[in-house]
């Protein structure tokens, strides 16, 4: 089977990666293999054609490929709350929260994900037209292989762009390297409050696959599950997986960038995010009405989210 990621040297969708990459598919008997496929809405697209049999990305993302949510269902989360920081040139001065900073500048944003700093942006009292905010992707993040947290880090550092808006492994590359600043943090309070239920990291497989194998839909729940747990007990573990896919400097930081994510590593999706997500989706254009909660999510499988791991 394959599991689909939009960026794999990145903190975004590492429970996924680890639950491969540490046994915790094989372990529920599923044998998993990665797939790095960008942009987030081009791995949906290959999900619904059959390529690949799960998403690690975007939850807000499926509707790329399953408009309405027909016909797609998100298992579990990942993690908790949007997970992708605003981050601009350190010689701008920023102060934290304050997205004034990005009026007339450049911020690179990949498809899919710049929806929810566009949104942001609206509830903070900006105007992308009138303030001359420009929203665009990162120069060279394109293809199959790219990871754009890096290639974000790395246009900031050579002026292609005056901000970005990315995952936390791109984050602190840009910051220890002195050329960025975080304005943004939204999963740790910055921003608009309605933000952090914009999206989140989960895991989405098709109704198909849930209907024809719900257990094998079952399995992947309990794997991530097991590998939130185990991350929780030992965020050391991570430096393991960075070792075997991240270069030599992302991999050092990986362990410490999961050990801030703790806190937000709960498998569960509740009703107050879907209905979060579901109006921030209306408000970008990408859902027309009321989707209920058990369309969305594949709720069977809920009891498995808090499940103790030995009670799996």
């Amino acid at each position: 089977m394959k599991l689909a990621v939009p960026d794999l040297i990145s903190n975004s969708y590492f429970p996924a990666v680890a639950a491969v990459e540490l046994g915790f598919f094989r372990a529920v008997g599923l044998d998993v293999s990665l797939e790095l496929i960008f942009p987030v809405d081009e791995a949906y697209r290959r999900m619904r054609g059959g390529a690949v049999d799960f998403v690690a990305g975007s939850a807000h993302s499926a509707l790329a490929a399953f408009p309405a949510w027909e016909g797609v269902k998100l298992l579990c989360a990942q993690a908790q709350g949007m997970y992708w920081f605003l981050v601009v040139r350190a010689d701008l001065g920023a102060k934290r929260g304050d997205v004034s900073v990005v009026r007339g500048r450049r911020i690179g944003a990949a498809p899919w994900v710049e929806m929810g700093l566009r949104r942001l942006l609206i509830e903070a009292g900006l105007d992308l037209e009138r303030d001359g905010i420009t929203i665009a992707p990162v120069p060279g993040a394109s293809g199959a292989t790219v990871n754009f947290g890096l290639t974000a880090a790395k246009a900031l550092e050579e002026g292609k762009i005056d901000g970005f808006w990315a995952n936390g492994m791109g984050t602190e590359v840009a910051v220890r390297r002195g050329v960025g600043t975080v304005v943004l943090d939204v999963r740790r309070g910055d921003g608009p409050k309605l933000c952090f239920n914009y999206t989140m990291a989960s895991v989405a497989a098709t109704d198909r696959l849930i209907n024809v194998s719900p257990e094998t839909a079952a399995a992947a729940v309990r794997a991530i599950v097991k590998t939130q747990a185990a991350l929780r007990a030992g965020p050391e573990r991570a430096a393991e997986v960075g070792r075997k896919l991240f270069p030599p400097s992302e991999a050092a930081l990986i362990a410490e960038l999961i050990r801030r994510d703790l806190p937000f590593y709960d498998a569960a999706i509740s009703p107050e995010f879907v209905v979060g997500m579901n109006q921030f989706a209306r408000d970008v254009g990408i859902l027309h009405g009321e989707v209920p909660y058990d369309r969305v999510v594949a709720t069977r499988f809920a009891p498995l989210w808090h499940a103790k791991p030995g009670a799996q």
